[in-house]
């Protein structure tokens, strides 16, 4: 029923301008009829930051931005929702036009700036759906006229921590004016610390809750280098990799949508993103886990994601040009990659063609 809904949705959403599409998408989501989740097979089980998913495949914060439908996203089969990204305050954003779909390149560009009805209003939703169970993350911003940045994150780690499966500092949106400094390696292990000592501080209220760091593929890899020593110094608990990219492939034909500003997703984004993933986990020496974003439109990138080093998985602009049957595709053939490789589990296929993929010419 959902997937002959979406296939008829379809053509009706993408003929609207894309924040309405957006808008339009989850008042369906929470209107959905209810039906319990479907039952994933046991091979697709992946244990992580302490966590038992019943799948590897999420979806990426920027869809449900409020903590609006984290329920009928898990009911669509999905093993995690991760919601965000949250500010303190309630942020507007900035001015539209600021989605624009590259429908040629399978590609996104958004400059949305953390648009949001801030921590109190999806404090309240989480909280009155605690009782659901499902793998619900966090993500969590700066407000863009905040003083003090590293104690926005702080604050916001002691907010949600009591309704948060996971809580992680996303410090590598381009949409934020010199959000992205957060990266640099003194600002970054204040930042750091300030953070882990709110997550213990809020472990003697609610236990642990896993904190994990969303980064920019657009890091040099001696920013990397910088990066993933200060995470594992600090005690998080996993990665991210990566947020959208400011960077415009020669490869794109939408030419007039390409000078847009924001970040770019989708498709072009999926070879520079795979490549830093693969990167950054022969950097972690196994320290932690590492969630792969970017790109994932088939269940082809979904696999080389994992062969990257991706533990987990989120898809999101994949969905708008490939509609929710990409989910059960890309599970369907994980469960049947395990079965060739007559392996019990996707752990065996995690990082083995990251070494490779470093040795490998840069991604244009």
């Amino acid at each position: 029923m959902i997937g002959l809904f979406d296939r008829l949705s379809r053509p009706l959403l993408r003929a609207l301008d894309p924040e309405d599409a957006h808008g339009l998408a989850i008042k369906a989501l929470r209107f959905m009829p209810v039906r319990g989740r479907p039952a994933d097979p046991p091979e697709l089980a992946v244990r992580a930051f302490g966590l038992n998913f019943p799948n590897p495949v999420g979806i990426a914060p920027g869809f449900d931005k409020n903590a609006e439908v984290p329920d009928a996203l898990l009911r669509l089969g999905f093993g995690f929702v991760e919601v965000g990204t949250v500010t303190p305050r309630p942020q507007a954003g900035n001015p539209r036009p600021r989605l624009f779909r590259l429908d040629a390149d399978q590609a996104v560009i958004n400059r949305l700036g953390f648009n949001n009805e801030g921590a109190a209003a999806a404090l309240k939703r989480l909280t009155a759906r605690a009782s659901e169970g499902g793998i619900v993350g966090v993500n969590i911003g700066a407000n863009r006229d905040s003083t003090d940045r590293a104690a926005d994150y702080a604050r916001l780690v002691a907010t949600f921590a009591a309704v948060a499966s996971y809580l992680t500092v996303n410090i590598s949106s381009p949409n934020t004016p010199g959000l992205r400094a957060l990266q640099e390696a003194r600002t970054l292990d204040d930042l750091l610390s300030r953070v882990v000592a709110a997550r213990e501080k809020a472990r003697t209220r609610v236990g642990p809750v896993p904190v994990l760091l969303k980064i920019a593929p657009d890091l040099t890899l001696a920013e990397l280098d910088d990066v993933v020593g200060i995470a594992r110094k600090r005690g998080i608990d996993g990665m991210i990799v990566g947020n959208t990219t400011l960077a415009r492939p020669g490869s794109l034909r939408e030419h007039d949508k390409t000078r847009e500003a924001g970040g770019l997703s989708g498709r072009p984004l999926f070879k520079l993103a795979t490549r830093m993933l693969a990167e950054t986990f022969v950097r972690t020496e196994g320290a932690f886990p590492l969630i792969g974003v970017g790109g994932i439109d088939s269940p082809a990138a979904a696999i080389a994601k994992i062969k990257a080093g991706a533990t987990l998985l989120q898809l999101y602009t994949g969905l708008v040009f490939r509609g929710i049957g990409l989910l059960a595709e890309i599970k369907a053939e994980l469960a049947a990659a395990i079965k060739r490789g007559n392996r019990g589990s996707l752990a065996a296929m995690v990082g083995i063609d990251a070494a490779t993929m470093t040795a490998e010419s840069w991604p244009s």
